[in-house]
C-alpha cells in the first residue's frame, strides 16, 4: 500500500509542478516580446504648477533687445487667459515636432496641450503677465475672456473639436 500512495502523490504533483514552472517562466517570456504595444496612453502631465511655457522666446534663443515698435505694432493688445491660450494654439497648431516648441493641440475640454517625446500630453499655461499682440493680430480674439484684460467672453470649450481627447 505504501507504493500505491507514493505513486498517487507523484501523479498528483506532476501537473502542479508543470503549472508552477509555466507561471515562473511567463514573466521572462512576456518581457522578450517584440510585438506591438497596445498599452493605454500615459496620463497627462500638468505643467501648470511652477512654470509657464516660454513664449515667444524659446529657451535655446538668446534674449534680443527690442529697438522700437513699427507703426502697426504701436497699438498692442494684451491677451491673457482663454484669449492667450487660443493665440498660442493658433501660433503652434501647424508646427512640426514634439515638445513646447512643437505642435499644439486643443482638447475637448477646452485646454491646449503639446506632446513630449514620449507622447505624454503637457498642458499649456499662458504667461501670467499676458502676451502683447499687435492690434491687427489681436482682433480675432476679441470675443474671448482675457482679451485686453477683460474677464467676460467665450472660452475654448466653445471651439474645441468634439473628436479631440478630453485628458
Amino acid at each position: 500500500m505504501n507504493t500505491t500512495t507514493n505513486l498517487e502523490r507523484k501523479k498528483a504533483s506532476l501537473p502542479v509542478a508543470v503549472f508552477l514552472s509555466a507561471l515562473l517562466t511567463l514573466p521572462v517570456l512576456s518581457g522578450c516580446g517584440g510585438g506591438s504595444r497596445t498599452a493605454a496612453p500615459l496620463p497627462p502631465v500638468d505643467d501648470t504648477a511652477g512654470r509657464n511655457v516660454g513664449y515667444p522666446q524659446s529657451p535655446n534663443q538668446p534674449q534680443q533687445t527690442k529697438r522700437g515698435l513699427t507703426t502697426g505694432q504701436k497699438v498692442a493688445i494684451t491677451l491673457v487667459g482663454a484669449a492667450a491660450l487660443y493665440y498660442l494654439y493658433n501660433q503652434r497648431k501647424n508646427a512640426r515636432g514634439n515638445g513646447a516648441q512643437g505642435k499644439y493641440y486643443l482638447s475637448k475640454n477646452g485646454r491646449v496641450y503639446y506632446r513630449d517625446d514620449q507622447g505624454r500630453p503637457h498642458w499649456v499655461t499662458p504667461p501670467s503677465e499676458g502676451i502683447r499682440v499687435p492690434e491687427s493680430q489681436a482682433q480675432q480674439y476679441r470675443d474671448f475672456k482675457g482679451y485686453n484684460g477683460r474677464t467676460t467672453g467665450r472660452d475654448l470649450t466653445d471651439i474645441a473639436p468634439q473628436e479631440a481627447p478630453t485628458y
